[in-house]
């Protein structure tokens, strides 16, 4: 077992959330150059790659790294994160970097909300109130233009939502599985899923946007390795606060890459979530230390 070093764990986290919002850029632009789910189905060739050869090297090899307790819960938590990867993406592409990570940011307010029915964990009043002062927040990024409100800004909400419900699924099938099981099972059926659904949209692409692939790829692959790190030498309620740190570097990519401009009211209700959440992270640990 790892030394816990819970400083070397925030650097980690820190340099996950950098290396995902790089991937969140490549993302946009390869999905504006050909479509989502081709983008989707290679970027997932490679994860099953990588994480095949993590389970083949850990104990017991790709056998025990296959082995569930929950084979269904584990195969829908695989499709899961493959349908909510291609909704958000495609809010990249709709609304851009800067206001789809601010929506999206409010996930762990719907964690939060959802772990009573799900996992059936008491939710306290405190967290019950920093739930709604979050989705205060997302009123105020969603304020309509001209009072009529836009349909994609559901988009975002929705990967939350479904990000929200996948990450409760993992919570719930620890209680029987090992980490390693979980990304196994993430790999295989996620890559079954996105071939299954991405190889009826296949376009040509040129070669610069195949070398951005490949850079795709390689970061979804680092992101994972240095998460995995991350949490192998810090407990991950020491560290999930600055998983945050990824709606500031997105939305810098998006200013400064894809000419995004961040509205007042996104700042704002970005910041409420954002206090929101870490409130509800807090919370959630001394909980759970109780």
């Amino acid at each position: 077992m790892a030394q816990q070093n819970t400083r070397l764990g925030i650097w980690l986290m820190v340099l996950t959330t950098f290396i995902f919002s790089v991937q969140d850029g490549l993302s946009r632009h390869l999905s504006e150059a050909t479509n989502v789910y081709m983008v989707t189905m290679v970027r997932y060739w490679f994860f099953a790659l990588f994480v095949l050869t993590l389970a083949a090297r850990h104990k017991g090899g790709l056998r025990a790294a296959a082995k569930s307790g929950q084979p269904l819960l584990q195969a829908f938590r695989g499709v899961l994160l493959v349908l909510e990867i291609c909704v958000m993406v495609s809010a990249f592409v709709y609304l851009g970097l800067v206001e789809s990570h601010a929506v999206f940011a409010c996930y762990p307010l719907l964690i939060a909300a959802l772990s009573g029915p799900v996992l059936g964990e008491k939710v306290g009043w405190r967290r019950w109130s920093a739930i709604g002062i979050g989705f205060l927040g997302i009123l105020i990024i969603l304020q309509p233009s001209g009072g009529v409100f836009s349909p994609l800004a559901a988009i975002p909400l929705l990967a939350a939502l479904m990000f929200a419900l996948y990450g409760l699924l993992t919570r719930r099938v620890a209680r029987t599985d090992s980490a390693a099981t979980s990304f196994f099972w993430t790999g295989t059926v996620g890559v079954a899923t996105a071939t299954l659904i991405g190889m009826w949209f296949w376009e040509p692409m040129s070669a610069p946007d195949w070398a951005m692939m490949a850079a795709l790829c390689v970061t979804g692959a680092a992101g994972h390795f240095t998460l995995i790190k991350c949490y192998e030498v810090a407990e991950a309620s020491a560290v999930q606060p600055f998983a945050y740190l990824q709606l500031v570097f997105a939305s810098a990519f998006g200013m400064l890459v894809f000419g995004e401009t961040l509205r007042p009211n996104v700042a704002l209700g970005a910041a409420i979530i954002t206090c929101a959440g870490i409130f509800t992270l807090i919370r959630a640990r001394k909980a759970a230390q109780s």
